[in-house]
């Protein structure tokens, strides 16, 4: 196969020098043949100084590279990869270099994308749901997703991820912390509690105050999307208060809990930088965190959907 720049085969060259070499005029060779007359005299001036390995494909890549990213760079940008499990918009704001700097590097490492590794462990994924269908609101509060995530409550002293996996850690049976989270479409704000259960009441009484939150940010609701729990589909608590708060009530496709996608990668990101992030030391110290890590998500963190800016600039824009 012929070099991916190349203009020419070997045949071609080949047949580029028989015919100089027959006594045509290069002119002449080049017209016949398609191309100009320099890359006539070129492969004729390789010939004539190597043979017929001069015809042979040479890689394009220039012979000194003044400003190639150097061994050090690589390597901490490698690093950083396996330790944030982060793409080149976050990891540019992490190293100070330029996203298209690390992009580059990890391609050229042979680095699996991001969509096709476990985010906590860094583990290929055998296989995964995807769809290239995006869609974004174009106002803010057009749809909020709304959804619930589970997380285990962590032992006073700290769970198995500070003495490891014994017996009398695992089996102390504390519980559930319910994280209530919601997303706005438009900007990606997020706004989250640590409640002891997802009871109608409770969901409905996390909707009043996250409408409250978001109003404060200048940002009024309209819709609300929802997996398809009794909470939300029958619960009358839930009915009232989005009734009461006038906003729309909108349902996942059953089975498809990729239909509130926003959530569920924000989800992914709340247990990869906050819950699990650190080894906690008690179950307090962890629900106590979750409003510094969401301040820093919603104020300074880069985002890769918003071109590597925080959530926040959606609404100064």
């Amino acid at each position: 196969m012929a070099h991916a720049n190349a203009r020419t085969t070997v045949f071609a060259r080949t047949l580029i020098v028989d015919r100089v070499l027959a006594g045509h005029r290069p002119g002449e060779v080049a017209k016949q043949l398609g191309i100009s007359r320099q890359t006539v005299y070129k492969w004729v001036r390789r010939w004539r100084a190597e043979g017929e390995a001069g015809l042979a494909d040479r890689s394009s890549r220039p012979h000194r590279m003044p400003r190639q990213t150097s061994p050090e760079t690589v390597a901490a940008i490698v690093a950083a990869r396996t330790e944030h499990h982060a793409g080149p918009v976050r990891l540019a704001a992490i190293l100070g270099l330029a996203a298209s700097t690390i992009g580059a590097v990890l391609a050229r490492a042979g680095l699996p994308r991001l969509a096709e590794v476990d985010r906590l462990t860094g583990e290929l994924l055998r296989g995964r749901r995807h769809s290239d269908r995006r869609y974004e609101r174009e106002q803010p509060g057009e749809l909020l997703h709304v959804d619930v995530k589970k997380l285990g409550r962590i032992p006073d002293g700290g769970g198995w991820r500070v003495h490891g996996r014994c017996e009398e850690v695992r089996g102390r049976g504390l519980g559930w912390d319910y994280v209530h989270v919601a997303i706005d479409d438009h900007t990606r704000l997020a706004y989250a509690e640590v409640l002891p259960d997802e009871r109608t009441t409770t969901c409905a009484g996390f909707l009043t105050r996250a409408t409250a939150w978001f109003a404060a940010h200048g940002v009024t609701l309209r819709r609300v999307l929802t997996d398809n729990a009794k909470s939300y589909r029958v619960g009358q608590a839930w009915i009232a208060v989005c009734a009461q708060l006038g906003i729309g009530r909108r349902f996942i496709k059953p089975g498809r809990p990729w239909t509130n996608g926003k959530a569920e990668r924000f989800n992914r990101t709340l247990q990869t930088e906050w819950a699990y992030a650190t080894a906690w030391s008690c179950n307090d110290e962890r629900t106590a965190a979750l409003d510094s890590w969401l301040n820093h998500y919603n104020t300074a963190r880069s985002h890769s959907a918003l071109g590597g800016r925080p959530p926040i600039s959606r609404l100064a824009a």
